[in-house]
């Protein structure tokens, strides 16, 4: 009997196809503006945290703004591994502009002074030579490594292994010798690695600038351990230590989750309001099939006079309602999907498709079927067989 009602369904919508196709378009649009919407949704957020992936979602950034207190004069690295649960290493950085000279070509970049350990737990990757060891760390040589954009900037093709660069703090200079130089790497929301030197932690805080506090800690989160979390006990544990809010944590976890909370919000509200087109796609409905039952009713009253129940119409008519939707939401999640590919390369994101926007407009075109398709399939269903027999 179902099969036999779609077969009566289908039939009867290509009887008249410019009214069938006239009265699909509210649920083709709104299909198609859910599905865009949701996909696009999901291919924003899905962007958002490939590019903060770059930096690590396992890491976290502690920046010392000030040091109004004292308290970061110390290195904090086997304290915070000791007092907080969850943290594999700290590493610190400390940073300032600086010019470089390499014969005769000078350039202003970001100089960074860190650890031998620093470019392995930010999956940062030497290009040639190699990154300085712990012992040219413990030994402050002046040693430095290279940003990929940098030394194609100075060195205009020349293996710059083994060159040596002059680092200049005001007027004085100081030769290092270039060990290496690194792959490319996207940029962070705190970093540019390309545009930036690097050169040994001690070398920086005892030859270079001599400074006795930390600007920076990467903090390496360990496997199993939530990063937001961490980040919120490392704050807790800071403020113990000091009044002053003279620190701020960065995370690329903490962004992610924000990123994806705020996409998939807008996303949603969005998508209830393309849903309202569904809702005044299904008042075409109603209205087509109540045109429909009105053509048919001689058919309904034949039907009822060689014996068909109430039930057998009715279930006919809401057979060819949902028939109808489905129909509309299957070209609406076609159309939808193109014009998501389409957006999404006009802004360059990569396109995710959201299987959850195809469910949800399956779904809510069933219901509208149904919910539209009730009343005219009960009208048609208490037509009285002599009447409908008679009407003319």
């Amino acid at each position: 009997m179902v099969i036999e009602n779609i077969k009566l369904a289908f039939k009867s919508l290509f009887a008249n196809k410019l009214r069938t196709l006239l009265s699909l378009l509210g649920i083709v649009i709104g299909v198609m503006a859910v599905v865009a919407i949701l996909t696009l949704g999901q291919s924003a957020s899905k962007s958002i945290t490939s590019s903060l992936d770059s930096a690590g979602t396992s890491l976290i950034s502690l920046y010392v703004r000030r040091n109004t207190d004292g308290i970061f004069t110390r290195t904090f690295g086997d304290e915070l591994i000791e007092k907080i649960d969850g943290i594999d290493s700290v590493i610190p950085l400390n940073s300032s502009n600086v010019k470089i000279r390499y014969k005769k070509e000078y350039s202003n970049f970001q100089l960074y002074g860190t650890d031998s350990d620093w470019n392995q737990i930010m999956s940062y990757e030497v290009d040639i030579g190699t990154w300085f060891s712990e012992n040219e760390n413990m030994n402050k040589r002046q040693v430095i490594v290279l940003g990929n954009t940098i030394a194609t900037d100075l060195f205009n093709g020349e293996n710059p292994i083994g060159k040596y660069v002059t680092l200049y703090r005001g007027n004085a200079g100081k030769s290092y010798q270039v060990i290496g130089v690194m792959k490319e790497k996207d940029g962070s929301l705190s970093m540019s690695y390309n545009d930036s030197v690097y050169i040994p932690y001690n070398t920086y805080v005892q030859r270079y600038l001599k400074v006795n506090a930390v600007s920076l800690y990467s903090i390496k989160v360990a496997e199993g351990f939530d990063t937001v979390a961490v980040s919120d006990k490392i704050e807790t544990y800071l403020n113990s230590l000091t009044e002053s809010r003279n620190f701020t944590l960065f995370s690329s976890a903490t962004f992610v989750q924000i990123a994806d909370e705020i996409t998939g919000t807008f996303s949603t509200f969005l998508a209830a309001i393309a849903g309202i087109s569904l809702l005044v796609g299904g008042i075409g409905i109603m209205n087509i099939m109540l045109v429909s039952v009105a053509e048919r009713t001689r058919e309904i009253g034949i039907r009822k006079a060689l014996g068909a129940s109430p039930r057998v119409i009715r279930g006919q008519f809401l057979t060819e309602a949902i028939a109808l939707t489905m129909v509309g939401a299957f070209i609406g999640v076609v159309f939808g999907i193109l014009l998501s590919k389409v957006l999404s390369d006009i802004v360059g994101w990569e396109l995710y498709l959201s299987y959850t926007a195809f469910v949800i407009a399956a779904g809510f075109s069933i219901i509208i079927g149904v919910f539209f398709g009730w009343y005219p399939a009960r009208k048609a269903a208490k037509l009285n067989p002599i009447d409908a027999l008679s009407y003319e």
